[in-house]
């Protein structure tokens, strides 16, 4: 068999890609299939979140490491924070070069990839602190009114977060960035919103809105979320159908951009669709509301059905089932005395186990006669 060394030396020497040693490497560690007739785990998801037992203790250890690094860097007095994020960050970089590029333990080398991120956003963010005097700003719209630097300062922490997600997935292939940078450039669009509507204000262009005016400015302000969402889930179906076999890391990065979207696109439209409170969360959905969520919760069924990614209905499912479902199986409850709570659980539970134990064969009975074959064709194939 080819070692690891001999084909990352094959990279750095541009005779194969990455890509392509990705995928080799996948296609020697992934267990030879089974006969037809019996369940196999090649009809699931790919969840390469743990490599095993070893990258579990692993992990362990290295939670306890940085732990024990970090009370001890505290216990000198002359350490102050932006060092210690310094030291920290460069150790998870060094740990990180044994754990993830030579073991390539999967969430031994999530864990380290979080840690450096935290470490980064530390620096960034003591750097403006002191520097710039932020260490009074308590929410955006106060950052907005240091203009004209708030647009620098913004700038200057979502880049560098995202600067440093890249470098760390050029260098490590760590698919935990790929959400990293969802979130970047989520905070990035919520603030520079926040900005132009600050400069609204300021220049008479938008007058403040009364009390009863804030749950439509509110809801107004949902769609900066459901921007993202799309952006994000286009980005993530993208790699998906790159990779429509799921053997490289582009695969589980698609993963991770699917559950960053799903929260940020699920909550705007379920708000936006039934016309709901979005202040004080009143949900209290009639027939027009009801019918609009159950319209939600079917598309995006079919929606992760047609991409296979259960990562995108899990959230989903969780929101409309502590939100919406709630509502719609109370007058139920209240007629037959069983708690709306306990329905819930039947409810989802149901479901779970329904699409948990069944899912490609649902996908063979909803998807494939609902869908051109051209289509079918760019999309994860249906496995029996």
């Amino acid at each position: 068999m080819i070692s690891r060394e001999t084909l990352d030396l094959a990279v750095e020497r541009a005779i194969i890609t990455t890509d392509q040693r990705d995928g080799i490497v996948s296609l020697a560690t992934t267990p030879p299939p089974v006969p037809d007739s019996a369940e196999t785990a090649s009809t699931d998801e790919p969840m390469r979140l743990v490599g095993g037992g070893n990258d579990l203790f692993v992990t362990i250890g290295i939670l306890l490491l940085f732990a024990g690094a970090l009370f001890a860097l505290q216990s000198y007095p002359g350490v102050t924070v932006p060092m210690t994020a310094a030291i920290l960050g460069v150790f998870a970089w060094l740990v990180a070069e044994f754990v993830t590029r030579q073991k390539r333990m999967r969430l031994s080398s999530t864990v380290l990839g979080l840690g450096f991120i935290a470490a980064v956003t530390t620096l960034i963010g003591r750097y403006l602190e002191t520097r710039y005097g932020l260490g009074a700003v308590d929410n955006p719209v106060q950052l907005a009114g240091l203009r004209p630097q708030a647009e620098t300062y913004a700038a200057i922490f979502f880049g560098g977060t995202a600067v440093a997600a890249i470098v760390y997935f050029a260098r490590f292939r760590v698919p935990i960035m790929a959400a990293v940078l969802a979130l970047s450039f989520t905070g990035a669009a919520f603030f520079f919103a926040t900005l132009y509507f600050y400069d609204g204000v300021v220049n008479g262009a938008v007058v403040l809105p009364t009390i009863d005016q804030v749950p439509e400015v509110l809801s107004k302000a949902l769609y900066v979320p459901l921007i993202c969402g799309f952006v994000v889930f286009g980005v993530g179906l993208a790699l998906d159908l790159h990779d429509r076999e799921r053997f490289t890391v582009w695969s589980d990065c698609a993963f991770w951009l699917h559950v960053i979207s799903a929260p940020l696109l699920v909550h705007p439209l379920f708000i936006l669709a039934t016309g709901q409170d979005v202040v004080f969360g009143e949900i209290e959905p009639g027939v027009t509301a009801s019918i609009m969520l159950g319209a939600l919760i079917v598309a995006f069924v079919y929606v992760a059905l047609a991409i296979d990614r259960r990562s995108l209905l899990i959230p989903t499912l969780a929101y409309f089932g502590s939100l919406g479902i709630y509502y719609l199986v109370n007058s139920a409850a209240n007629s037959t005395g069983i708690p709306p709570f306990a329905l819930i659980l039947l409810a989802i539970g149901a479901l779970i186990i329904m699409f948990g134990a069944g899912w490609q064969n649902i996908r063979r009975l909803i998807v494939a006669p609902t869908l051109p074959t051209s289509v079918l064709k760019r999309l994860p194939p249906i496995r029996r």
